[in-house]
């Protein structure tokens, strides 16, 4: 069986710790590798963050920066009410970087973390994907 995880560096575990479960509402479930993760719950995978600091080695030879950064991999988490979810975002410290998009499927904003790290919050139709499957 193939498992998903999702592994988050972030430069403050507790800050980011706080920062996912208030904007995202997800649970701290425990504390891993003497305080260095913090594994998250409520969103269908398991969530890690990664403690791994500013200027750290990252891949390859590349040093880490947590200054706003384009990666081609990013999360959506799937919302019931887009803009409830919005407002627990912004007030948590999410930095919004786009307006409501609106499409068949549903409608979507973009975000970045305090942390540099993007993500989308989703509100799916009731056809959702469906409407834009191909035949």
């Amino acid at each position: 069986m193939t498992r998903l995880l999702l592994n988050i560096d972030v430069p403050d575990l507790d800050r980011a710790t706080a920062f996912y479960c208030q904007a995202l509402g997800l649970t701290l479930s425990r504390h891993l590798f003497g305080h260095q993760v913090a594994e998250l719950s409520g969103a269908g995978i398991a969530i890690y963050l990664l403690h791994k600091p500013s200027g750290s080695m990252a891949a390859g030879a590349q040093q880490r920066d947590y200054a706003r950064h384009w990666t081609p991999l990013h999360f959506d988490l799937v919302v019931h009410a887009l803009e409830p979810a919005i407002q627990r975002a912004l007030a948590a410290g999410a930095l919004a970087e786009s307006d409501v998009d609106t499409a068949g499927w549903g409608r979507s904003a973009r975000f970045a973390d305090p942390f540099g790290h993007g993500f989308c919050l989703i509100e799916f139709s009731a056809e959702g994907y469906a409407s834009v499957a191909s035949p």
